[in-house]
């Protein structure tokens, strides 16, 4: 049995930070009801491209979930969504701070009807400080807090990520959030407010190079794919493409220059220590580089993981998934949909040994399961969506 098995959880939230945590909530055996506007629902569901009818996006993001129906602003749908907050265990949302509020779930509000709720809020800023109010996107919080201007080549422009790290990022810190306030409530009986911000999340990970800028009073360059404290630690170019080599300490460093059969470099003294290898790395990366013209790609690697050393092929995308490392982890799994038959998904990182998660039903049709949840709670479709 899953470790959440039995936990309830209301999730308010669309597109994909909120989305990509209750699915991993889902994934662990929570019971996830994703709340929906009855017209359109997430906005996820209408970006292209599609499978059949169905967005990549949203089906990437919502699996073990039942979707249901509700507007919001009507009072029999204010009534149903009140009373399935008053046995949930948790309540996620990412509408803009006071939205909520306004429609009388804020945390004050709810927390009324159920103390021992844990109400997940997640949003751009967070619920307080000047920027509050503001709405929150990947691309512009990965541009106002210098995650881009620690991003791409020294000579080039400031770049975003390529895939939208700020949202999995508040989605990851979301779930860990609510499973401590599930720990608490263990002890104390009570839920709590978890406040979640993109703006904290990407901030979180800048640690390097803000450490390096308050240790030093000078901010750090974009170094591309170079380590601004090691080398070589970095792409190389090799006669058949790209490798990328972690070489990170000392004994490493000896074993690297054994494996490309340039023992010398070990006793050349611009290359000595690793502060000398960074204050050279251009000549060091040249005649790596000329080493690596005597080996295949394949030869290479060989030679570098039989010495223990740290690499690998800068791969494509469609490369990467071909790795039989990713069927060995079960890292794509199949679901199946009644419309679309087997659809492909990722699988979750999470391995437990005892209770493994279980990925059982696809994303959810749009309000497919209100008439099932709701009946129990003695309403009707018909007044819920208030038509």
């Amino acid at each position: 049995m899953p470790p959440l098995k039995g936990l309830k959880v209301v999730d308010l939230t669309r597109v994909l930070a909120g989305p990509f945590c209750t699915m991993m909530l889902g994934d662990m055996g929570a019971d996830v009801l994703k709340i929906e506007e009855p017209d359109l629902g997430d906005e996820s569901r209408g970006w292209a491209p599609f499978i059949g009818e169905q967005s990549s996006y949203y089906l990437s993001v919502n699996r073990n979930k039942r979707s249901v129906a509700l507007d919001l602003k009507t009072t029999d749908g204010a009534e149903a969504l009140t009373a399935l907050v008053r046995d949930a265990d948790v309540l996620v949302e990412n509408f803009r701070p006071g939205s909520l509020a306004k429609l009388g779930f804020g945390y004050a509000e709810v927390s009324r009807i159920n103390p021992r709720l844990i109400y997940c809020s997640i949003s751009g800023y967070g619920q307080n400080g000047p920027r509050a109010a503001l709405p929150g996107y990947d691309v512009v919080l990965q541009g106002e807090t210098g995650f881009m201007d620690a991003t791409g080549t020294p000579d080039g422009e400031p770049t975003r990520a390529g895939v939208a790290i700020t949202d999995y990022l508040a989605g990851l810190y979301a779930v860990q959030g609510i499973l401590l306030a599930i720990h608490d409530r263990h002890r104390t009986g009570l839920g709590q407010h978890v406040d979640i911000a993109l703006f904290d999340s990407i901030l979180s990970v800048m640690r390097l190079p803000l450490g390096i800028l308050l240790a030093t009073g000078a901010a750090p360059q974009r170094v591309g794919n170079e380590h601004p404290s090691i080398a070589p630690y970095e792409t190389l170019h090799t006669r058949e493409g790209q490798i990328i080599v972690a070489v990170g300490n000392p004994r490493l460093w000896k074993q690297f220059c054994t494996a490309i059969e340039r023992e010398d470099l070990t006793n050349d003294p611009r290359f000595a220590t690793n502060a000398d290898r960074l204050a050279n790395r251009a000549v060091l990366k040249a005649a790596l580089e000329a080493a690596f013209e005597r080996y295949s790609l394949q030869e290479l690697i060989d030679r570098l993981e039989a010495h223990k050393v740290p690499c690998g092929r800068v791969r494509t995308i469609v490369e990467a998934i071909a790795d039989p490392q990713v069927a060995a982890r079960e890292m794509i799994v199949s679901l199946h949909d009644p419309q679309l038959g087997e659809i492909t998904n990722l699988g979750t990182p999470i391995k437990l040994s005892r209770t493994p998660a279980e990925l059982t039903s696809p994303p959810p049709k749009l309000g497919e399961h209100t008439d099932e949840i709701l009946n129990a709670l003695d309403y009707r479709e018909r007044r819920v969506v208030g038509r």
